[in-house]
């Protein structure tokens, strides 16, 4: 006699658990149907009661290393642990941005052109801690062994089977690029500086980083609900992809979508791969270049393998928590690039989406309290945009004072390693801004500044660096390096006279009301303007 039961399954992580889950109770006897859903965190069987019990198809679930919760655990939500969590990602996320740990990785100098192939190595494994700093996360969250992988009998072997297939899908993809660009460079005779647009990579970057949170979160279990927005493969195909002999295939694939990510070091070869000329000599340029930054990207992923069982919930937790804070990382990268969202906004709306996170997972009885919690989470979400737009136009800091000089803005700044100058301008006046950039304090991150507003892309020297544009308009100008990870403010004012805050002490700086002469006497002599 056939019967249905639904049970609540916890434990699963990913796409990859509930299809594990689906295939083990459907090759179980007695098993009609079964149908997993990692969403929802729930199974649902159709059995055959005189040959296989409800008990021993728990014991089916079980034996995969998972666990059959009750209607009541199901449900349940657990505001300390979810809190604590936040609060841990929350301070590593700050600590990361605040301190510049990921632009102090960024490599001094990127690669020559003329260099020989036993160099283009050795650029590798010394860059390859940078490709830690930018892609880290990405190859994190595949390379990560499964936790079947971590408990099975195939032994610690098998989960060293992602890795190896992430980072040969790395070597794959910066191979075949390496060809691309050496025909073009055949083509066209030579080449130049060779990259996509800043809003492209800013674009890339943030599906990236969403991609990442999402993934990491869904990992920790905080937010049960937030499976919903899982991005996945399709049911069907899983299911292929879920036999052990294809598990490998889709670290590959990202693998092989890592050679188009934006990066310093890797976007620097392309330069060197076009200056080759030859599509061979290219592809073996990038293919060195490649198998250079695989040992320090392959021991990411490895040594969590080598921990075992023992220590399998603690790696899966350490890992997922790495993923969201470098995926939030690439937000804000991505967010900077594109001019779309301010890595403070950012920061504001992460600490009010992990409230509203909390708030809909609190538990609710009536309908009406549902309604409430979304309404809050609105309320907070709205709030902290509010509080960051009141924020970000009051205490300005700026490096120095502007002087006008025949009827143009004078600034001085000296370039640092870790960050970018804060400046205050007029309105309507030319600039000329002067930048001095000391020994050491270029590398590979902020080498290149973009303005976006202005359309000013400048690439700094170890000399004198002189920028010049006219603000038309009041408000903030937020600037970055090419990679987003380092950013700045030109803040625009309208008044005759503006009160900032300088090195902790408040001044002001006057500035003579603008002229509609001083556009038309000065035009000529900017570059902006021409």
């Amino acid at each position: 006699m056939s019967k249905r039961i639904h049970l609540n399954v916890g434990g699963m992580t990913c796409i990859n658990c509930q299809v594990k889950i689906e295939n083990g109770l459907n090759a179980a006897e007695g098993v009609m149907e079964a149908s997993v859903s990692f969403s929802k965190g729930t199974a649902d069987i159709l059995y055959d009661e005189s040959r296989i019990s409800k008990k021993n198809i728990i014991k089916v679930i079980e034996d995969l290393e998972y666990e059959v919760l009750s209607p009541k655990r199901s449900t349940s939500f657990d505001p300390v642990r979810s809190v604590s969590i936040l609060v841990i990602i929350l301070a590593l996320y700050y600590m990361l941005q605040s301190l510049g740990i990921l632009n102090r990785l960024a490599p001094k100098s990127l690669a020559d052109t003329s260099m020989g192939y036993g160099m283009l190595f050795v650029v590798g494994l010394i860059t390859s801690v940078h490709c830690i700093a930018m892609c880290g996360g990405i190859g994190l969250s595949q390379s990560l062994p499964k936790k079947e992988d971590l408990s099975d009998n195939a032994g610690k072997l098998q989960a060293f089977v992602p890795t190896l297939s992430y980072n040969l899908g790395r070597v794959c993809s910066y191979t075949v690029i390496g060809f691309v660009f050496g025909l073009i460079g055949m083509i066209i005779g030579g080449g130049s500086d060779v990259g996509i647009s800043s809003i492209l990579q800013g674009l890339l970057k943030i599906i990236a980083g969403l991609f990442m949170v999402v993934m990491g979160i869904n990992m920790l279990g905080i937010f049960p609900w937030l499976r919903k927005f899982t991005i996945h493969t399709p049911k069907a195909i899983a299911k292929v992809l879920g036999k052990k002999k294809s598990d490998a295939k889709a670290p590959f694939a990202v693998g092989l979508l890592n050679g188009l990510m934006p990066c310093g070091p890797l976007q620097s070869m392309w330069i060197v791969a076009l200056a080759t000329g030859n599509p061979l000599a290219g592809a073996m340029s990038m293919f060195l270049f490649s198998l250079g930054t695989v040992p320090l990207m392959l021991g990411l992923g490895s040594v969590v393998s080598m921990l075992g069982k023992k220590f399998t919930d603690q790696v899966m937790r350490v890992g997922a928590i790495l993923v969201v804070v470098l995926g939030l990382s690439m937000l804000s990268q991505g967010g900077t690039l594109s001019g779309w969202l301010p890595s403070e906004l950012l920061l504001y709306l992460i600490i009010a989406f992990a409230i509203a996170g909390v708030l809909i997972s609190l538990p609710k009885r009536k309908r009406w309290m549902r309604y409430a919690a979304y309404m809050t989470s609105l309320i907070v979400i709205f709030g902290a945009c509010a509080l960051w737009n009141v924020n970000g136009t009051a205490g300005k800091s700026a490096e120095g004072e502007a002087q006008i000089v025949d009827g143009v803005q004078i600034i001085h700044s000296t370039l640092s390693s870790g960050s970018y100058p804060d400046i205050i301008v007029r309105e309507g006046i030319p600039v000329r801004w002067t930048i001095e950039a000391p020994e050491g304090s270029i590398n590979g991150c902020n080498y290149r500044m973009l303005i976006q507003d202005y359309g000013i892309e400048h690439t700094f020297n170890s000399e004198e660096n002189v920028i010049e544009f006219i603000p038309e308009k009041a408000g903030t100008v937020r600037y970055s390096c090419w990679m987003g990870m380092i950013h700045g403010n030109i803040y625009v004012v309208d008044n005759p006279s503006t009160t900032f805050a300088d090195n902790g002490s408040n001044r002001t700086v006057a500035l003579p009301p603008s002229s509609p002469d001083v556009l038309t006497d000065y035009a000529d002599e900017f570059s902006c303007c021409k």
